[in-house]
């Protein structure tokens, strides 16, 4: 996963002694008060107001049953109104595979003292009684979404997604041969969520699809073997291997052509496998090995 983050840990900025913390609960302990919201952010299920006497219970002992993320923040500030409606939403929609404990940090100073917070929203994830990771701004949805996950599978909880009727849509666009709405599907997902490699790789068949439409597979292969230094012929033969499954001596042909060539033919060619590379997505074992060719012909 791409870090989303661009603070850092809160390991790397030093240890929280929640051992101190539990202590002082423990000698402070009061009577757990009532979960309560502050506007704009939605009560219920898996949603608690923390204060300091509550905090040994509500988050170090919770968090070794379930992961705990701690929203600091001041009753009705931006942050507060804008971003932890978010957090509670998703907290909300999470099953209880993880707990949102908010706390505000005016009531609850030493709180904030014990976690050095300097600005808000402050957001940090305990498990097994251990602070995991933070950050300290604001996230896109997607992002935070990426964050839980992360902080989830640190727990050991295995994580599950939904098929996302976005990516369900453009895919049967494009199995319908409408590629146009196909494209317009694939090109919304990438600007409401960046770098989402399903649809990078849905636009890039579409992209695929769109130079063999109606093209004589046969006589395209052929062309390219009796023309090898025909770069747009070995382009076209590259699309019609990996259309037809055998995308690995489409990348082969290719990396070829990169060692034959040089300057604007060269640089057309290793952006034209990088296309078919997204074809098949960042993990397939053909791409990992023609990368490593890929290095190799051009360093």
């Amino acid at each position: 996963m791409t870090d989303p983050r661009q603070s850092q840990s809160i390991f790397t900025r030093g240890a929280v002694d929640l051992g101190a913390l539990a202590a002082r609960g423990n000698a402070t302990a009061a009577p757990r008060p009532a979960a309560e919201s502050t506007p704009g952010t939605p009560a219920g299920a898996n949603v608690i107001e923390v204060t300091e006497a509550s905090f040994q219970q509500d988050v170090i002992q919770r968090s070794l049953t379930v992961p705990v993320v701690i929203d600091f923040y001041v009753a009705g500030s931006a942050p507060d109104q804008q971003f932890s409606p978010l957090l509670a939403q998703l907290a909300a929609e999470s099953e209880g595979t993880w707990t949102l404990a908010r706390v505000d940090v005016e009531t609850n100073p030493r709180l904030a003292q014990m976690f050095r917070i300097q600005s808000i929203p402050f957001v940090a994830a305990i498990v097994g009684g251990q602070p995991v990771d933070a950050f300290n701004q604001p996230l896109p949805e997607p992002h935070l979404r990426q964050w839980i996950d992360a902080v989830l599978k640190a727990a050991g909880v295995e994580v599950e997604h939904p098929e996302d009727p976005r990516l369900l849509q453009a895919d049967d666009a494009m199995a319908d041969g409408d590629l146009d709405a196909a494209e317009a599907a694939y090109r919304k997902i990438l600007d409401e969520t960046p770098n989402d490699v399903v649809a990078e790789s849905g636009l890039a068949q579409v992209g695929l699809l769109r130079r063999t439409d109606g093209l004589d597979l046969a006589a395209a292969l052929s062309a390219a073997e009796q023309s090898p230094d025909d770069v747009d012929a070995q382009l076209l033969a590259a699309d019609v291997e990996v259309l037809t499954g055998e995308a690995d001596k489409g990348y082969t042909r290719l990396v070829g052509l990169i060692r034959r060539t040089a300057g604007d033919e060269r640089e057309a060619v290793r952006k034209h496998l990088l296309a078919l590379f997204t074809v098949a997505g960042p993990d397939d074992p053909a791409v990992a090995k023609a990368r490593r060719a890929l290095a190799s012909a051009l360093f």
